[in-house]
Protein backbone atom coordinates (compact mmCIF):
# COMPACT_ATOMS: atom_id res chain seq x y z
CA UNK A 1 0.00 0.00 0.00
CA UNK A 2 1.40 3.00 -0.83
CA UNK A 3 2.30 5.51 1.71
CA UNK A 4 0.57 9.64 1.62
CA UNK A 5 1.56 12.81 3.15
CA UNK A 6 -0.07 16.83 2.55
CA UNK A 7 1.45 19.71 1.00
CA UNK A 8 1.87 22.37 3.40
CA UNK A 9 3.70 24.65 1.04
CA UNK A 10 4.91 25.60 -2.38
CA UNK A 11 7.96 27.43 -3.97
CA UNK A 12 8.30 27.18 -7.62
CA UNK A 13 9.35 23.53 -8.32
CA UNK A 14 10.18 22.72 -4.86
CA UNK A 15 7.02 21.41 -2.53
CA UNK A 16 7.11 21.02 1.70
CA UNK A 17 4.87 17.89 2.92
CA UNK A 18 4.10 16.85 6.32
CA UNK A 19 3.14 13.54 6.83
CA UNK A 20 5.90 11.90 5.33
CA UNK A 21 7.84 9.84 7.75
CA UNK A 22 7.15 6.33 6.45
CA UNK A 23 8.74 7.98 3.08
CA UNK A 24 12.33 7.05 2.04
CA UNK A 25 14.87 9.76 0.62
CA UNK A 26 15.09 10.09 -3.15
CA UNK A 27 11.64 8.27 -3.36
CA UNK A 28 9.52 8.93 -6.13
CA UNK A 29 6.13 10.43 -5.16
CA UNK A 30 3.50 11.95 -7.14
CA UNK A 31 2.15 15.41 -5.87
CA UNK A 32 -1.35 16.67 -5.47
CA UNK A 33 -4.59 15.81 -7.90
CA UNK A 34 -2.61 15.63 -11.29
CA UNK A 35 0.03 13.32 -9.65
CA UNK A 36 2.63 15.45 -10.62
CA UNK A 37 6.22 13.52 -10.92
CA UNK A 38 8.28 14.71 -8.18
CA UNK A 39 11.46 13.06 -6.05
CA UNK A 40 12.34 13.60 -2.02
CA UNK A 41 15.57 15.58 -1.62
CA UNK A 42 15.38 15.96 1.82
CA UNK A 43 13.46 14.18 5.03
CA UNK A 44 13.27 15.97 8.11
CA UNK A 45 10.63 13.84 11.01
CA UNK A 46 7.32 14.03 10.01
CA UNK A 47 8.45 16.65 7.09
CA UNK A 48 9.77 16.17 3.63
CA UNK A 49 10.93 18.39 0.55
CA UNK A 50 10.17 17.23 -2.57
CA UNK A 51 11.50 18.78 -6.23
CA UNK A 52 8.93 18.40 -8.80
CA UNK A 53 9.92 17.48 -12.28
CA UNK A 54 6.55 19.43 -13.47
CA UNK A 55 5.50 22.95 -13.73
CA UNK A 56 3.61 23.20 -10.25
CA UNK A 57 0.81 25.88 -11.34
CA UNK A 58 -2.25 24.92 -9.60
CA UNK A 59 -0.80 22.94 -7.11
CA UNK A 60 -2.80 23.66 -3.63
CA UNK A 61 -1.70 23.20 -0.06
CA UNK A 62 -3.85 20.34 1.33
CA UNK A 63 -3.57 18.13 -1.38
CA UNK A 64 -2.20 14.49 -1.41
CA UNK A 65 1.50 13.78 -1.89
CA UNK A 66 1.28 9.81 -2.76
CA UNK A 67 4.86 7.69 -2.99
CA UNK A 68 5.17 4.96 -5.36
CA UNK A 69 7.79 2.28 -3.37
CA UNK A 70 10.68 3.38 -5.64
CA UNK A 71 13.59 5.84 -7.06
CA UNK A 72 13.84 7.52 -9.99
CA UNK A 73 14.57 4.88 -12.26
CA UNK A 74 15.02 4.04 -16.00
CA UNK A 75 13.47 0.85 -17.82
CA UNK A 76 16.34 -0.67 -19.64
CA UNK A 77 15.58 -3.26 -22.30
CA UNK A 78 14.94 -3.44 -26.39
CA UNK A 79 13.27 0.15 -28.15
CA UNK A 80 15.69 2.08 -26.56
CA UNK A 81 17.96 2.77 -29.70
CA UNK A 82 16.33 5.35 -32.04
CA UNK A 83 14.14 6.91 -28.87
CA UNK A 84 13.92 10.23 -27.70
CA UNK A 85 13.05 10.84 -24.41
CA UNK A 86 12.76 13.73 -21.58
CA UNK A 87 14.45 14.47 -18.63
CA UNK A 88 12.53 11.82 -16.47
CA UNK A 89 13.07 9.12 -19.48
CA UNK A 90 9.13 9.58 -20.72
CA UNK A 91 9.04 8.73 -24.34
CA UNK A 92 8.39 11.50 -26.14
CA UNK A 93 6.75 10.15 -29.47
CA UNK A 94 4.48 8.24 -27.47
CA UNK A 95 3.55 11.28 -25.71
CA UNK A 96 2.86 13.24 -28.69
CA UNK A 97 1.11 10.92 -30.46
CA UNK A 98 -1.45 9.84 -27.46
CA UNK A 99 -1.77 14.10 -26.27
CA UNK A 100 -1.01 16.38 -29.30
CA UNK A 101 1.70 19.15 -29.11
CA UNK A 102 0.47 20.11 -25.74
CA UNK A 103 1.53 17.15 -23.07
CA UNK A 104 -0.44 16.95 -20.22
CA UNK A 105 0.79 17.30 -17.00
CA UNK A 106 0.59 14.58 -14.82
CA UNK A 107 0.85 12.00 -17.73
CA UNK A 108 2.08 8.59 -16.90
CA UNK A 109 3.13 6.17 -19.75
CA UNK A 110 5.55 3.43 -20.10
CA UNK A 111 9.27 4.08 -20.64
CA UNK A 112 9.12 0.80 -23.37
CA UNK A 113 6.20 -0.29 -24.89
CA UNK A 114 5.73 -3.99 -22.73
CA UNK A 115 3.85 -5.55 -26.12
CA UNK A 116 6.65 -4.33 -28.61
CA UNK A 117 7.51 -7.82 -30.24
CA UNK A 118 10.91 -8.86 -30.83
CA UNK A 119 13.22 -11.80 -32.31
CA UNK A 120 14.99 -13.68 -29.24
CA UNK A 121 17.53 -15.68 -29.94
CA UNK A 122 18.45 -17.69 -26.18
CA UNK A 123 22.17 -18.01 -25.85
CA UNK A 124 21.75 -20.79 -23.05
CA UNK A 125 19.94 -23.59 -22.00
CA UNK A 126 18.51 -25.49 -19.24
CA UNK A 127 21.21 -26.43 -16.65
CA UNK A 128 23.75 -24.05 -17.36
CA UNK A 129 25.02 -21.95 -14.87
CA UNK A 130 25.10 -18.03 -15.03
CA UNK A 131 26.97 -15.23 -13.48
CA UNK A 132 26.19 -11.71 -12.70
CA UNK A 133 26.74 -10.38 -16.35
CA UNK A 134 26.39 -13.37 -18.46
CA UNK A 135 24.35 -12.80 -22.02
CA UNK A 136 20.80 -14.86 -21.61
CA UNK A 137 19.68 -13.42 -25.06
CA UNK A 138 20.49 -11.59 -27.98
CA UNK A 139 17.56 -9.70 -29.64
CA UNK A 140 18.25 -7.57 -32.69
CA UNK A 141 17.31 -3.94 -31.88
CA UNK A 142 18.57 -2.07 -35.03
CA UNK A 143 19.86 -3.48 -37.90
CA UNK A 144 23.64 -1.43 -35.97
CA UNK A 145 22.73 -2.52 -32.51
CA UNK A 146 22.40 -6.47 -31.30
CA UNK A 147 20.62 -5.87 -27.81
CA UNK A 148 22.16 -8.71 -25.23
CA UNK A 149 19.54 -9.38 -22.37
CA UNK A 150 22.71 -9.83 -19.39
CA UNK A 151 22.06 -11.64 -16.37
CA UNK A 152 21.28 -9.07 -13.43
CA UNK A 153 24.15 -8.35 -11.38
CA UNK A 154 22.28 -9.77 -8.37
CA UNK A 155 21.53 -13.35 -9.73
CA UNK A 156 23.79 -16.31 -10.01
CA UNK A 157 22.61 -20.08 -10.67
CA UNK A 158 21.03 -22.84 -12.91
CA UNK A 159 18.98 -22.03 -15.57
CA UNK A 160 15.94 -23.70 -14.69
CA UNK A 161 13.46 -22.09 -17.92
CA UNK A 162 14.55 -20.23 -21.09
CA UNK A 163 12.76 -18.41 -24.05
CA UNK A 164 12.85 -20.33 -26.89
CA UNK A 165 13.81 -19.05 -30.49
CA UNK A 166 11.47 -16.57 -32.03
CA UNK A 167 9.04 -13.39 -31.34
CA UNK A 168 7.81 -12.73 -27.86
CA UNK A 169 6.47 -9.53 -26.22
CA UNK A 170 9.35 -6.96 -23.95
CA UNK A 171 7.06 -7.62 -21.34
CA UNK A 172 7.80 -11.35 -21.47
CA UNK A 173 10.52 -13.03 -18.72
CA UNK A 174 13.35 -14.39 -20.44
CA UNK A 175 15.12 -16.80 -18.03
CA UNK A 176 14.43 -18.69 -14.42
CA UNK A 177 17.44 -19.33 -12.57
CA UNK A 178 17.67 -20.65 -9.25
CA UNK A 179 20.17 -18.77 -7.15
CA UNK A 180 22.56 -20.35 -4.77
CA UNK A 181 19.91 -20.14 -1.48
CA UNK A 182 17.56 -22.10 -3.41
CA UNK A 183 15.07 -19.34 -4.72
CA UNK A 184 13.79 -19.26 -8.20
CA UNK A 185 14.44 -15.86 -9.55
CA UNK A 186 12.71 -14.51 -13.02
CA UNK A 187 14.43 -12.54 -15.29
CA UNK A 188 12.63 -10.17 -17.48
CA UNK A 189 13.09 -8.59 -20.82
CA UNK A 190 13.20 -5.33 -18.75
CA UNK A 191 14.44 -3.87 -16.08
CA UNK A 192 14.58 -0.83 -14.10
CA UNK A 193 17.81 1.09 -12.82
CA UNK A 194 17.75 3.71 -10.37
CA UNK A 195 19.30 6.41 -12.45
CA UNK A 196 21.45 7.97 -9.89
CA UNK A 197 23.05 4.69 -8.86
CA UNK A 198 26.36 3.34 -10.96
CA UNK A 199 25.92 0.35 -12.82
CA UNK A 200 28.53 -2.02 -11.16
CA UNK A 201 31.70 -3.12 -12.85
CA UNK A 202 34.72 -5.83 -12.59
CA UNK A 203 37.53 -3.74 -13.30
CA UNK A 204 38.41 -0.08 -14.77
CA UNK A 205 41.10 -0.27 -17.61
CA UNK A 206 43.57 2.14 -19.01
CA UNK A 207 41.72 4.43 -21.52
CA UNK A 208 44.27 3.47 -24.23
CA UNK A 209 42.46 3.44 -27.43
CA UNK A 210 41.44 6.77 -29.42
CA UNK A 211 37.72 7.63 -29.49
CA UNK A 212 38.29 8.88 -33.58
CA UNK A 213 36.23 11.57 -34.62
CA UNK A 214 37.23 12.68 -38.03
CA UNK A 215 38.25 16.29 -36.76
CA UNK A 216 41.79 16.78 -37.41
CA UNK A 217 42.46 19.49 -34.52
CA UNK A 218 40.95 16.84 -32.11
CA UNK A 219 42.79 13.48 -33.26
CA UNK A 220 45.60 14.90 -34.61
CA UNK A 221 46.72 17.39 -31.60
CA UNK A 222 43.94 17.22 -28.73
CA UNK A 223 42.78 13.70 -28.57
CA UNK A 224 40.22 11.79 -26.57
CA UNK A 225 40.76 7.96 -25.56
CA UNK A 226 37.59 5.60 -25.51
CA UNK A 227 36.25 5.74 -21.85
CA UNK A 228 37.58 9.73 -21.56
CA UNK A 229 36.19 12.61 -20.37
CA UNK A 230 36.52 15.95 -22.39
CA UNK A 231 34.66 19.32 -21.83
CA UNK A 232 33.50 22.19 -24.60
CA UNK A 233 33.68 25.50 -23.12
CA UNK A 234 32.52 28.36 -25.10
CA UNK A 235 30.63 31.84 -25.16
CA UNK A 236 27.78 32.35 -26.73
CA UNK A 237 28.02 31.45 -30.71
CA UNK A 238 31.23 30.16 -30.74
CA UNK A 239 30.34 26.65 -32.25
CA UNK A 240 29.91 24.14 -28.96
CA UNK A 241 26.47 22.67 -30.30
CA UNK A 242 27.72 22.40 -33.57
CA UNK A 243 30.85 20.72 -32.41
CA UNK A 244 29.10 18.12 -30.42
CA UNK A 245 26.71 17.45 -33.47
CA UNK A 246 29.92 16.81 -35.49
CA UNK A 247 30.93 14.43 -32.71
CA UNK A 248 27.91 12.63 -32.40
CA UNK A 249 27.54 12.04 -36.19
CA UNK A 250 31.32 10.96 -36.93
CA UNK A 251 32.90 9.32 -33.42
CA UNK A 252 33.78 5.52 -33.65
CA UNK A 253 31.33 5.08 -30.74
CA UNK A 254 28.95 2.19 -31.35
CA UNK A 255 26.23 3.62 -29.42
CA UNK A 256 25.45 7.80 -28.91
CA UNK A 257 23.69 9.52 -26.12
CA UNK A 258 23.25 12.77 -26.57
CA UNK A 259 21.31 14.58 -24.02
CA UNK A 260 19.80 18.29 -24.63
CA UNK A 261 20.12 19.67 -21.04
CA UNK A 262 18.59 22.94 -20.62
CA UNK A 263 19.69 24.50 -24.57
CA UNK A 264 17.00 26.13 -26.43
CA UNK A 265 14.28 24.03 -28.58
CA UNK A 266 15.79 25.31 -31.79
CA UNK A 267 18.81 23.52 -31.17
CA UNK A 268 17.33 20.12 -29.82
CA UNK A 269 14.98 20.54 -33.05
CA UNK A 270 17.58 20.65 -35.18
CA UNK A 271 18.68 16.90 -33.53
CA UNK A 272 15.26 16.16 -34.52
CA UNK A 273 15.47 16.75 -37.82
CA UNK A 274 19.17 16.00 -38.49
CA UNK A 275 20.25 12.47 -37.29
CA UNK A 276 17.06 10.32 -38.59
CA UNK A 277 17.97 11.33 -42.24
CA UNK A 278 21.96 10.88 -41.61
CA UNK A 279 23.68 8.12 -42.83
CA UNK A 280 26.23 6.44 -40.47
CA UNK A 281 29.29 7.00 -42.16
CA UNK A 282 30.41 3.24 -41.39
CA UNK A 283 27.78 1.27 -42.55
CA UNK A 284 25.14 3.41 -44.70
CA UNK A 285 22.60 2.56 -41.85
CA UNK A 286 20.32 5.89 -41.05
CA UNK A 287 22.94 7.34 -37.43
CA UNK A 288 19.33 7.16 -35.34
CA UNK A 289 19.81 3.34 -35.30
CA UNK A 290 22.72 3.55 -32.63
CA UNK A 291 21.32 7.01 -30.82
CA UNK A 292 19.69 7.64 -28.33
CA UNK A 293 18.06 11.07 -27.43
CA UNK A 294 17.26 12.81 -24.25
CA UNK A 295 15.37 16.15 -24.88
CA UNK A 296 14.81 18.64 -21.88
CA UNK A 297 15.44 22.25 -23.27
CA UNK A 298 15.18 25.15 -21.61
CA UNK A 299 11.85 25.63 -21.28
CA UNK A 300 10.94 22.75 -19.42
CA UNK A 301 11.26 22.54 -15.93
CA UNK A 302 14.78 22.74 -13.98
CA UNK A 303 13.73 19.73 -12.09
CA UNK A 304 13.58 17.56 -14.71
CA UNK A 305 17.02 19.44 -16.22
CA UNK A 306 18.72 18.49 -13.11
CA UNK A 307 17.53 14.71 -13.68
CA UNK A 308 18.52 13.94 -17.27
CA UNK A 309 22.00 14.01 -17.09
CA UNK A 310 21.10 10.81 -14.63
CA UNK A 311 18.80 9.73 -17.49
CA UNK A 312 21.26 9.70 -19.98
CA UNK A 313 24.53 8.30 -18.17
CA UNK A 314 22.25 4.87 -17.26
CA UNK A 315 21.14 4.14 -20.24
CA UNK A 316 25.05 5.22 -21.92
CA UNK A 317 25.89 2.81 -18.61
CA UNK A 318 23.61 0.05 -19.76
CA UNK A 319 24.83 -0.27 -23.34
CA UNK A 320 28.10 -0.49 -22.45
CA UNK A 321 27.37 -3.22 -20.26
CA UNK A 322 26.71 -4.82 -23.55
CA UNK A 323 30.65 -4.45 -24.31
CA UNK A 324 29.63 -1.31 -26.72
CA UNK A 325 31.93 2.16 -26.87
CA UNK A 326 29.36 4.74 -25.91
CA UNK A 327 29.52 8.16 -26.47
CA UNK A 328 27.87 10.53 -24.29
CA UNK A 329 26.56 13.91 -25.34
CA UNK A 330 25.85 16.89 -22.85
CA UNK A 331 24.70 19.90 -23.99
CA UNK A 332 25.22 21.68 -21.67
CA UNK A 333 26.50 20.77 -18.25
CA UNK A 334 26.44 24.72 -17.39
CA UNK A 335 22.56 24.79 -17.37
CA UNK A 336 22.61 22.15 -15.37
CA UNK A 337 24.37 23.16 -12.54
CA UNK A 338 22.03 26.28 -13.12
CA UNK A 339 18.83 23.53 -11.93
CA UNK A 340 21.03 22.67 -9.49
CA UNK A 341 21.71 26.81 -8.06
CA UNK A 342 17.93 27.47 -8.86
CA UNK A 343 17.37 23.94 -6.65
CA UNK A 344 19.45 24.81 -3.92
CA UNK A 345 17.86 28.80 -3.89
CA UNK A 346 14.52 27.39 -3.34
CA UNK A 347 15.90 25.43 -0.58
CA UNK A 348 17.22 28.14 0.86
CA UNK A 349 20.66 26.80 1.51
CA UNK A 350 24.16 28.59 2.32
CA UNK A 351 25.50 29.74 -1.42
CA UNK A 352 28.85 29.63 -2.39
CA UNK A 353 30.70 31.36 -5.14
CA UNK A 354 28.09 32.73 -7.85
CA UNK A 355 25.24 31.58 -6.42
CA UNK A 356 26.18 27.40 -6.59
CA UNK A 357 25.35 25.29 -4.12
CA UNK A 358 28.45 24.24 -1.65
CA UNK A 359 27.93 20.29 -3.54
CA UNK A 360 28.85 21.96 -6.98
CA UNK A 361 32.46 20.26 -7.32
CA UNK A 362 31.13 16.51 -5.87
CA UNK A 363 27.86 16.46 -8.60
CA UNK A 364 29.81 17.64 -11.42
CA UNK A 365 32.73 14.74 -10.09
CA UNK A 366 30.05 12.14 -9.59
CA UNK A 367 29.25 12.88 -13.10
CA UNK A 368 32.36 12.71 -15.40
CA UNK A 369 33.14 9.57 -12.60
CA UNK A 370 30.85 7.39 -14.18
CA UNK A 371 33.10 7.17 -17.69
CA UNK A 372 35.60 5.31 -18.36
CA UNK A 373 36.91 1.95 -20.09
CA UNK A 374 35.81 -1.05 -17.85
CA UNK A 375 35.90 -4.88 -17.87
CA UNK A 376 32.12 -5.67 -17.43
CA UNK A 377 30.88 -8.34 -15.30
CA UNK A 378 30.60 -10.49 -17.99
CA UNK A 379 34.27 -10.31 -18.59
CA UNK A 380 33.46 -7.95 -21.70
CA UNK A 381 35.09 -4.50 -22.43
CA UNK A 382 32.80 -1.73 -22.97
CA UNK A 383 33.67 1.83 -22.60
CA UNK A 384 31.90 5.30 -22.03
CA UNK A 385 33.49 8.98 -23.29
CA UNK A 386 31.64 11.31 -21.69
CA UNK A 387 31.98 14.91 -23.98
CA UNK A 388 30.47 18.12 -21.75
CA UNK A 389 29.66 21.15 -23.39
CA UNK A 390 29.74 24.59 -21.09
CA UNK A 391 28.45 27.73 -21.28
CA UNK A 392 30.35 30.30 -19.44
CA UNK A 393 28.69 33.68 -19.27
CA UNK A 394 30.87 35.91 -21.78
CA UNK A 395 33.25 32.87 -22.36
CA UNK A 396 34.81 33.42 -19.16
CA UNK A 397 36.80 30.22 -18.26
CA UNK A 398 37.20 31.07 -14.58
CA UNK A 399 33.89 31.12 -13.57
CA UNK A 400 33.03 28.29 -11.19
CA UNK A 401 31.12 25.64 -13.84
CA UNK A 402 34.30 25.68 -16.06
CA UNK A 403 36.67 26.01 -13.41
CA UNK A 404 35.59 23.05 -11.37
CA UNK A 405 34.70 21.30 -15.01
CA UNK A 406 38.86 21.09 -15.32
CA UNK A 407 39.15 19.28 -12.38
CA UNK A 408 37.79 16.33 -13.02
CA UNK A 409 38.34 16.13 -17.07
CA UNK A 410 41.39 15.18 -18.63
CA UNK A 411 40.49 16.48 -22.16
CA UNK A 412 39.48 20.41 -22.87
CA UNK A 413 39.00 22.21 -26.12
CA UNK A 414 38.19 25.58 -25.27
CA UNK A 415 36.60 27.54 -28.13
CA UNK A 416 37.76 30.65 -29.17
CA UNK A 417 35.81 34.11 -29.83
CA UNK A 418 37.74 35.00 -32.16
CA UNK A 419 38.36 32.50 -33.92
CA UNK A 420 34.69 31.53 -34.44
CA UNK A 421 33.80 35.55 -35.93
CA UNK A 422 36.83 35.10 -38.22
CA UNK A 423 34.38 31.43 -39.70
CA UNK A 424 37.73 29.12 -38.16
CA UNK A 425 35.70 26.08 -37.83
CA UNK A 426 36.27 24.50 -35.56
CA UNK A 427 36.96 27.32 -33.44
CA UNK A 428 39.25 25.17 -30.64
CA UNK A 429 41.90 27.55 -29.19
CA UNK A 430 45.06 25.83 -30.50
CA UNK A 431 46.67 27.91 -27.59
CA UNK A 432 44.01 27.22 -24.49
CA UNK A 433 43.09 23.73 -25.39
CA UNK A 434 44.92 20.79 -24.06
CA UNK A 435 44.67 16.60 -23.63
CA UNK A 436 46.68 14.19 -21.11
CA UNK A 437 45.32 11.46 -23.26
CA UNK A 438 47.93 11.84 -25.59
CA UNK A 439 50.76 9.22 -24.19
CA UNK A 440 48.30 6.76 -23.90
CA UNK A 441 46.90 6.55 -27.48
CA UNK A 442 50.11 7.21 -29.16
CA UNK A 443 50.92 3.10 -29.19
CA UNK A 444 47.93 2.81 -30.96
CA UNK A 445 48.45 5.07 -33.12
CA UNK A 446 52.13 4.47 -33.94
CA UNK A 447 51.07 0.85 -34.61
CA UNK A 448 47.21 1.69 -36.77
CA UNK A 449 47.73 4.82 -38.36
CA UNK A 450 51.73 6.26 -38.39
CA UNK A 451 54.76 5.49 -36.26
CA UNK A 452 55.41 9.44 -36.60
CA UNK A 453 52.06 10.35 -35.17
CA UNK A 454 53.51 11.59 -31.73
CA UNK A 455 56.75 13.16 -33.00
CA UNK A 456 54.65 15.32 -35.63
CA UNK A 457 52.04 16.25 -33.47
CA UNK A 458 54.18 17.34 -30.95
CA UNK A 459 56.39 19.52 -33.43
CA UNK A 460 52.89 20.58 -34.54
CA UNK A 461 52.08 22.57 -31.03
CA UNK A 462 55.57 24.00 -30.89
CA UNK A 463 55.07 25.53 -34.06
CA UNK A 464 51.89 27.28 -33.16
CA UNK A 465 53.13 28.20 -29.62
CA UNK A 466 55.81 29.80 -31.32
CA UNK A 467 53.54 31.70 -33.86
CA UNK A 468 51.11 33.24 -31.11
CA UNK A 469 54.12 35.00 -29.55
CA UNK A 470 55.13 35.95 -33.19
CA UNK A 471 52.04 37.08 -34.04
CA UNK A 472 52.03 39.46 -30.88
CA UNK A 473 55.31 40.59 -32.55
CA UNK A 474 53.76 41.39 -35.52
CA UNK A 475 50.93 43.33 -34.50
CA UNK A 476 53.14 45.67 -33.00
CA UNK A 477 55.83 46.49 -35.40
CA UNK A 478 54.72 44.16 -39.11
CA UNK A 479 56.59 41.34 -40.27
CA UNK A 480 59.39 43.02 -41.85
CA UNK A 481 61.38 43.25 -39.50
CA UNK A 482 61.51 39.59 -38.09
CA UNK A 483 64.27 37.30 -38.81
CA UNK A 484 63.85 34.81 -41.76
CA UNK A 485 63.46 31.84 -39.08
CA UNK A 486 60.76 33.68 -37.59
CA UNK A 487 58.53 34.61 -40.65
CA UNK A 488 59.08 30.95 -41.54
CA UNK A 489 57.39 29.96 -38.31
CA UNK A 490 54.22 32.43 -39.01
CA UNK A 491 54.07 30.81 -42.72
CA UNK A 492 54.25 27.17 -41.68
CA UNK A 493 51.73 28.01 -38.74
CA UNK A 494 49.15 29.91 -41.58
CA UNK A 495 49.57 26.79 -43.96
CA UNK A 496 48.10 24.53 -40.12
CA UNK A 497 46.16 26.72 -39.78
CA UNK A 498 44.35 26.81 -43.07
CA UNK A 499 45.34 23.43 -44.27
CA UNK A 500 44.92 21.37 -41.07
CA UNK A 501 43.49 22.92 -38.29
CA UNK A 502 40.31 24.61 -40.33
CA UNK A 503 37.80 21.99 -41.13
CA UNK A 504 33.78 22.75 -42.52
CA UNK A 505 31.64 20.93 -40.63
CA UNK A 506 29.43 20.38 -44.41
CA UNK A 507 30.56 18.71 -47.35
CA UNK A 508 33.26 16.13 -48.05
CA UNK A 509 35.82 17.47 -45.21
CA UNK A 510 33.54 17.05 -42.56
CA UNK A 511 34.64 14.01 -42.24
CA UNK A 512 38.68 13.05 -42.44
CA UNK A 513 40.60 10.07 -41.44
CA UNK A 514 43.68 9.48 -38.98
CA UNK A 515 45.51 8.35 -41.85
CA UNK A 516 44.51 11.47 -44.48
CA UNK A 517 45.45 13.94 -41.02
CA UNK A 518 48.64 12.72 -40.80
CA UNK A 519 49.68 12.97 -44.68
CA UNK A 520 48.35 16.71 -44.36
CA UNK A 521 50.51 17.12 -41.37
CA UNK A 522 53.46 15.18 -42.38
CA UNK A 523 53.71 17.14 -45.88
CA UNK A 524 53.51 20.31 -43.55
CA UNK A 525 56.34 19.50 -41.37
CA UNK A 526 58.03 18.31 -43.90
CA UNK A 527 57.77 21.64 -45.87
CA UNK A 528 59.28 23.39 -42.41
CA UNK A 529 62.07 21.05 -41.92
CA UNK A 530 63.36 21.33 -45.22
CA UNK A 531 62.70 24.99 -45.59
CA UNK A 532 64.93 25.57 -42.61
CA UNK A 533 67.54 23.48 -44.09
CA UNK A 534 67.49 25.68 -47.24
CA UNK A 535 67.91 29.26 -44.87
CA UNK A 536 70.61 27.47 -43.02
CA UNK A 537 72.37 27.49 -46.40
CA UNK A 538 71.55 30.89 -47.18
CA UNK A 539 68.83 30.99 -49.17
CA UNK A 540 66.44 34.07 -48.21
CA UNK A 541 62.63 32.90 -47.42
CA UNK A 542 61.58 35.73 -49.83
CA UNK A 543 62.79 33.06 -52.62
CA UNK A 544 60.84 30.17 -51.24
CA UNK A 545 57.62 32.30 -50.79
CA UNK A 546 57.31 32.72 -54.77
CA UNK A 547 56.79 29.07 -54.71
CA UNK A 548 53.54 28.52 -57.17
CA UNK A 549 53.12 24.96 -55.54
CA UNK A 550 52.58 26.83 -51.84
CA UNK A 551 49.44 27.87 -52.60
CA UNK A 552 48.02 23.71 -52.41
CA UNK A 553 49.29 23.58 -49.36
CA UNK A 554 46.22 25.85 -48.15
CA UNK A 555 43.95 23.51 -50.09
CA UNK A 556 45.75 20.06 -48.79
CA UNK A 557 41.75 19.19 -46.82
CA UNK A 558 40.19 19.12 -50.75
CA UNK A 559 42.85 15.97 -51.52
CA UNK A 560 40.24 13.03 -51.42
CA UNK A 561 41.29 10.50 -48.59
CA UNK A 562 41.12 7.64 -51.37
CA UNK A 563 44.28 9.58 -52.93
CA UNK A 564 46.84 9.59 -50.17
CA UNK A 565 49.67 9.33 -53.06
CA UNK A 566 48.55 12.59 -53.91
CA UNK A 567 50.55 14.26 -50.79
CA UNK A 568 53.66 12.34 -51.48
CA UNK A 569 53.41 13.43 -55.40
CA UNK A 570 52.92 16.89 -54.02
CA UNK A 571 55.97 16.28 -51.25
CA UNK A 572 57.89 15.55 -54.06
CA UNK A 573 57.36 18.39 -56.41
CA UNK A 574 57.37 20.82 -53.78
CA UNK A 575 61.09 19.60 -52.77
CA UNK A 576 62.57 19.47 -56.53
CA UNK A 577 61.39 23.45 -57.06
CA UNK A 578 62.41 24.27 -53.43
CA UNK A 579 65.88 22.86 -54.29
CA UNK A 580 66.27 24.08 -57.82
CA UNK A 581 65.34 27.77 -56.87
CA UNK A 582 68.26 26.98 -53.85
CA UNK A 583 70.27 26.09 -56.84
CA UNK A 584 69.62 29.05 -59.11
CA UNK A 585 70.68 31.19 -56.24
CA UNK A 586 73.83 29.70 -55.85
CA UNK A 587 74.65 29.52 -59.18
CA UNK A 588 74.02 33.48 -59.87
CA UNK A 589 75.80 34.30 -56.59
CA UNK A 590 79.15 32.35 -58.09
CA UNK A 591 78.79 34.18 -61.97
CA UNK A 592 78.51 37.55 -59.92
Amino acid sequence: MNSTGKIVAINGPVIRASGMRSFAMREMVQAGRLLLLGEIIRLDGDDALVQVFEDTTGLRTGEPVTGTGGPLSMSLGPGLMGSIFDGIGRPLGKLLEREGPFVTRGVSIPQLDPDAMWDVTPLGKVGDVVTPGAPLALVKETSLVEHRILTPCDIEGEILSILPPGLHKASSVVARVRDGHGRERSIPMIRKWPVRTPRPIAERLLPDEPLLTGQRIIDGLFPISKGGVAAIPGGFGTGKTVTQHQLAKWSDAQIVVYIGCGERGNEMTQVLEEFPVLEDPRSGKPLMERTVLIANTSNMPVAAREASIYTGITIAEYYRDMGYDVALMADSTSRWAEALREISGRLEEIPAEEGFPAYLPTRIAEFYERAGKVTTLGGTRGSISIIGAVSPPGGDFTEPVTRHTKRFIRCFWALDQQLARSRHFPAISWIDSYSEYGDEVKSWYASHVDPAWATLREKARTLLAEDDKIQQIIRLVGEDVLPDDQRLIALTASFLKNGYLQQGAFGPDSYCPPKKGIAILNLLIAFHQKAEDLLSQGCPLSLLKGIDELVELTHLREIPAERLERFEELKHDLFERMESINRERIVSRREV
